[in-house]
């Protein structure tokens, strides 16, 4: 397994993550007695970093981990969990205001069993809470020691120079991290949230990197997902995602390398995002042993350059007119110096 650090901090992960969002689901995920056994294999892989949540499962998913963590070292893990989501019906029970962040900080600690989560992210923007509230409150429970980093997830770019820029400000704790939907479906991250995270010191983590399945082939020639699948069982969520012209065509793209070279869609999807040195880590989501070993192969593995490359120009999206304008007008500066700083270049 190889490690990298989280954003601009000292923090060392697997580029490979363990997503637990399948944890304790009944009917696309698995029991406690197999998320327990994915666990274990994942650590002794060499994996450190596992990715949850306080809605996963209703909250069992945190459960469940937190009846494995007195089996293993607790210190030898980054345990991430998140906060936004509504986590009941009464008013309050969403979003970033002060005592929903709080509320719900103690209550993944309780589920965890654990004194401290390693990384807490914002599961997304909230657009009624100010941002100097969320941070400050971020901050509060990181001199309390009951997190360590914080992170973001889904917030636009704007909204993550803002909060970083009250944090650096007020001097708060910064944000050094930002999960987001990125695949070779999705790639428009590159536009502005990429830069934005890479300037302001996020390492991105990367969710849904094979498209629910979709990027490893599974549903070729089928009009609807087939019964039991994740896709049949989440389609009002990974259906508007994935299950649409631009995802076929990019598994046709893929399916079409794949066959050429000779190395799995799943590698290649996975291996793609790897080569990016922004993409801190990718979270890999299974639901039982046997598909946790096929990605875990990506932990030490990388991606031909002249592979990527082909699947980095065939599925490249369209160029709206400000990122070409920019892109042109930087050669300028790029070019008037013997080197320059790789970070300031546009995806």
């Amino acid at each position: 397994m190889k490690y990298r650090f989280l954003g601009s901090s000292g923090l060392l992960v697997s580029r490979i993550s363990l997503g637990t969002m399948t944890f304790g689901v009944g009917d696309w995920g698995c029991d406690e007695k197999e998320a327990h056994l994915i666990m274990r294999k994942y650590i002794d892989a060499g994996g450190n970093f596992l990715d949850g949540a306080d809605v996963y499962a209703g909250g069992k998913a945190e459960e469940i981990i937190g009846r494995f963590l007195p089996t293993v070292q607790r210190d030898n893990l980054i345990i991430a969990s998140k906060c936004y989501f509504p986590v009941g019906t009464l008013p309050n029970n969403y979003g970033l205001s002060r005592k929903h962040i709080i509320t719900s900080c103690e209550a993944s600690l309780k589920r965890l069993k654990t004194d401290y989560i390693d990384l807490y992210y914002l599961h997304g923007p909230d657009p009624v809470t100010s941002l100097e509230e969320t941070m400050r409150t971020l901050n509060d429970l990181v001199k309390q020691g009951k997190i360590r980093y914080l992170g973001c997830s889904n917030l636009f770019s704007w909204q993550i120079a803002k909060a970083n820029g009250i944090s650096a400000q007020m001097n708060f704790e910064k944000l050094v991290a930002g999960q987001y939907i990125y695949n070779l479906v999705h790639r428009e991250l590159e536009r502005e949230v990429i830069p934005a995270a890479v300037d302001s010191g996020l390492g991105i983590v990367c969710y849904s990197p094979i498209g629910g399945g979709l990027l490893t082939g599974k549903y070729k020639g089928m009009t609807e997902p087939a019964k039991g699948t994740r896709f049949s069982f989440r389609t009002q969520i990974d259906g508007p995602r994935f299950w649409h012209a631009k995802g076929f065509k990019t598994v046709e793209v893929l399916e079409q390398v794949s066959s050429e070279c000779g190395i799995s869609m799943l590698k290649l999807a996975i291996g793609w995002l790897l080569k990016r040195k922004f993409a801190t880590s990718v979270i890999i989501g299974v639901k039982n042993q046997e598909q946790l070993g096929m990605n875990m192969e990506m932990g030490d593995w990388d991606i031909p350059d002249d592979i990527w490359k082909i699947l980095e120009e065939k599925t490249r999206p369209e160029e709206e007119y400000l990122t070409w304008f920019n892109k042109m007008n930087y050669e300028r500066f790029f070019n008037a110096a013997e080197f320059h700083d790789e970070k300031t270049e546009l995806p």
